[in-house]
This record gives structure tokens, sequence and C-alpha cells, in this order.
């Protein structure tokens, strides 16, 4: 397993080549503390071994397919499912295989390039999936960028699942958090999209203004909605970081985990999009590339 660390005068990221995961992400907090921002395991190996995909990359579908799998053209795929529900890409994701280290860049706005080829069928999925992410810091923020070319028209849903942890503390109560996200994706009992897109307001869900999250735990694809003034921020008060999350997706599933401080933005299309055609595309045909930007930005909170 390999490791390499790229920093410049704001953020220091180091990655790994198995599941192509973010390890550790430090920022200097208010008071100049190096701050790992990020959920992690301070010994690589043990990430083989990890189950709840800390910082890795997702694919070849993040989020849960229905029905154990899909249709292209008439043709059914069958897909692993556990109850009925595909999850994160299936038994053997993009988060646990590895990846080539393409390049490194250690000059001004450094970057570390990855990529995997995902044959054909791996996972049930159709067609062979040349994937591409790339690290990227400019000043304060870090870039995250998934891209992907396919010989066969195939699902391709790619996103990163850090957990973020801004303090340090052991609850994210105290954390305030705005979503751009006026409406979010009514799930049924397994957590499956139903199909119907409900309004945030007067629900649990409504973070258009920031607020606390304090009791609240999500496990939620909300709609994005780019057009907003406001974007998607989360703060903490105790270490004055705040990050604010830009992305060219149509959705993020949010996500506090109940077993530890921490939480997920996951910048993706819809789940389950292959089997609700309503939804956003979700299939690359050969001969387009598909595009996944998004952008963490830390700042301090005045």
């Amino acid at each position: 397993m390999n490791q390499v660390t790229i920093k410049n005068n704001f953020i220091t990221l180091t990655v790994l080549d198995y599941g192509a995961i973010i390890q550790k992400l430090i920022i200097k907090n208010k008071d100049g503390v190096d701050t790992n921002v990020v959920v992690g395991l301070e010994e690589p190996e043990k990430y083989l071994t990890d189950n709840k995909s800390l910082g890795a990359c997702i694919g070849r579908y993040a989020g849960r397919i229905s029905n154990g799998g899909f249709h292209i053209n008439n043709v059914h795929y069958p897909i692993f499912a556990k109850d009925g529900v595909h999850l994160h890409g299936g038994q053997k994701g993009f988060g646990k295989r590895y990846w080539t280290i393409e390049q490194v860049h250690d000059g001004e706005n450094p970057f570390v390039k990855l990529t995997y080829l995902s044959p054909d069928m791996e996972e049930g999925y159709p067609g062979n999936l040349k994937c591409t992410v790339t690290y990227k810091l400019v000043g304060p923020s870090l870039f995250i960028i998934h891209e992907a070319t396919t010989d066969k028209a195939t699902p391709v849903n790619l996103t990163n699942h850090s957990y973020f942890n801004l303090d340090g503390e052991e609850t994210i109560d105290h954390w305030n958090l705005r979503l751009s996200c006026p409406e979010y994706l009514e799930t049924d009992a397994k957590l499956l999209p139903t199909g119907k897109i409900l309004s945030v307001k007067n629900s649990k869900y409504d973070f258009l203004e920031m607020k606390k999250i304090g009791q609240v735990r999500l496990d939620t694809p909300f709609v994005m909605d780019s057009s907003l003034k406001n974007g998607t921020v989360l703060t903490s008060d105790k270490s004055g970081l705040s990050m604010e999350v830009v992305t060219n997706q149509p959705g993020v599933v949010v996500y506090t985990p109940p077993a530890f401080a921490a939480i997920c933005f996951e910048t993706q299309n819809f789940p389950d999009a292959p089997n609700q055609p309503h939804f956003p595309n979700s299939i690359l045909q050969p001969g387009e590339t598909y595009l996944n930007e998004s952008e963490f930005r830390f700042s301090f909170v005045n």
C-alpha cells in the first residue's frame, strides 16, 4: 500500500493508493494548530478491513440501487444486493480496489492523480470504465475531480466518502450547518428513494438557513440548487473552521454516522437513478466523459 502527501500553505493532504482514500486532511485552526479534519486510521493496513468507506472513492455507483439490478437498452444487468439493496458499487467497489498513482505535482496548486480501470462486468456493470480521481490543492480549497470514460453504456456515479470533523469533539450537536438544498428525496425503510422529491419546508431536513445540527441525524439524499445565494457550509465555533461545499452534481447525500462524531457530504447524482426515469441521467455512453468536480473550501468563522 502506497501513501502520497501533498501540501500548500493552507492544507496538507495524505492519500492512499488503496481505494484512492483520503487518509489525512490537515488544516491549521484559528490558533495555528494543525487539525486533521477527516476521520481516518493511523495505520494504512487497517483500511483493508474497514467497512465504513472512510475517505474512499465510491463507485461504480455511489449510493443505493433497488431491485438487484437495472436495465440498459432492454438488457437486464443483475448486481449484488443485500435485502434487495445494492450499495456503493457492490461487494468490492472502487473503495476496495488498488488505484495507480499516475502523477504527483508538488509545485503551485499541488495535486495527485490516480487511475483505475474497472473491467467489463466487474460487480455486474457493463463496459470497461477508465476512471481518474484528482485531488488538487488551490489556496484553502481541496478540489476532488472524478472523471470516467467507457466502451459500453453503463451507470456511473462516483463520489468521495470522507467523514469530516472540524474540531475533534465527540458530538456533532453544536456544529452549524447550512444546505443549499430546497428539496430532498423521500426514502423508504431501506433508504431507497421512493421516487418522490419533497420540499424541505416544515421538515427536519430544512437547513436552508444556518442552524445547529442538534439532535438531527441524517442519511439523506438532498437536491442541490447552485442558484441559491447561500451555499452549503459546515462550521465549528470551537475550532473556528468553516467548510463550504461546492459541486457540479445534482445531489448530495448528507450522512451523520451513529457510532462517531462526523458528517459526510457525498456529492453525486441521485441514488437509484438507473431505475428512476425522472431522476437525472446516470448512464454514461461511449464517447462521453463523466465529470464530478467538487470543492471543499476552508476558512475561519468571523
